[in-house]
């Protein structure tokens, strides 16, 4: 059986509906990658980038996350240029509120009109009429949060954005935001060796919200050859980075992965991950030895 079948049929146990109306595969790719070292800039084979997001598409990834501070503007571009006019069923999904000062640098800023030219100059780069998912990268604390808030909820009300959601927020968060515009997604780090935000998972799988954790694929000392989840991995015929991902489909039915690469090897082995099948016994030891570190 060919590699793209084993994943189509793995994708269709792993779905979700965004904002209860967006179906997708819940294994997505994120487009963070596909940009310069520090995510500032082109990225080293522009050719590579735009390839492996055909090939993530090709292969049954209907989701897609990026944001316009990835280059900045850079990823958004990529995509576009790859990928439009966009497959039937492909939900992109982008952020603004973040902006850049060199590789690895990043500042908030939710002034409103900020806001509202992010919002509009991702639908010209991605060549949209309306962006199904719109995420606020981080709450800028300087800017009253209803002003950051109502921005999103007019542009909701005006057809330009579809759903809304936050990255890097806490439950009391998420609430106060949901009083005034319904909040479908939440971008916060999370993976089988960081759960400080599981308080905000639990909130998600309670309401139906997409849980999206960044940096998916466990790292350090538990990630390092020898250690426990390396151990674990090959015990399973799998790297750690598939082990990562196949864990966070298993831990909650609102938990969207979105692994990043620039490289379209790199790319077919994550999505491999959708078919890695560990019994609940085996997913228990495993969560056993990480935390016992």
């Amino acid at each position: 059986m060919s590699q793209t079948v084993n994943h189509q049929l793995a994708a269709t146990e792993y779905t979700f509906d965004i904002g209860g109306d967006l179906p997708v595969n819940r294994l997505g790719f994120g487009a963070m990658r596909i940009t310069g070292k520090g995510i500032w800039g082109e990225p080293k084979d522009v050719a590579e980038a735009k390839r492996v997001l055909q090939r993530v598409v090709s292969l049954g990834t209907n989701f897609i996350d990026t944001a316009d501070a990835y280059g900045p503007e850079v990823s958004e571009r990529l995509i576009s240029e790859a990928l439009h006019p966009y497959a039937p069923g492909l939900v992109i999904a982008t952020k603004g509120g973040l902006t850049r000062q060199g590789p690895e640098r990043w500042t908030p800023v939710g002034r409103p009109e900020y806001l509202k030219q992010c919002i509009e100059m991702s639908l010209r780069r991605l060549r949209l009429e309306r962006i199904d998912l719109y995420q606020l990268h981080r709450i800028d604390p300087k800017v009253p949060f209803e002003e950051q808030m109502g921005v999103f909820k007019e542009a909701q009300e005006q057809g330009r954005i579809r759903h809304f959601g936050l990255s890097e927020v806490k439950v009391a968060e998420i609430q106060r935001a949901g009083s005034i515009l319904p909040v479908v997604s939440v971008q916060n780090r999370y993976n089988i060796a960081d759960r400080q935000h599981e308080d905000v998972l639990n909130h998600c799988e309670q309401n139906r919200i997409a849980f999206i954790p960044w940096s998916p694929v466990a790292a350090g000392d538990l990630a390092r050859p020898g250690g426990p989840l390396d151990k674990a991995a090959k015990n399973h015929h799998a790297t750690v980075a598939q082990l990562s991902l196949a864990w966070l489909l298993h831990r909650s039915p609102v938990i969207l992965p979105i692994p990043g690469t620039s490289s379209v090897a790199h790319a077919e082995e994550n999505i491999r991950a959708a078919s890695l099948k560990l019994t609940p016994d085996d997913w228990r030891e495993i969560e056993g030895s990480v935390g016992k570190k």
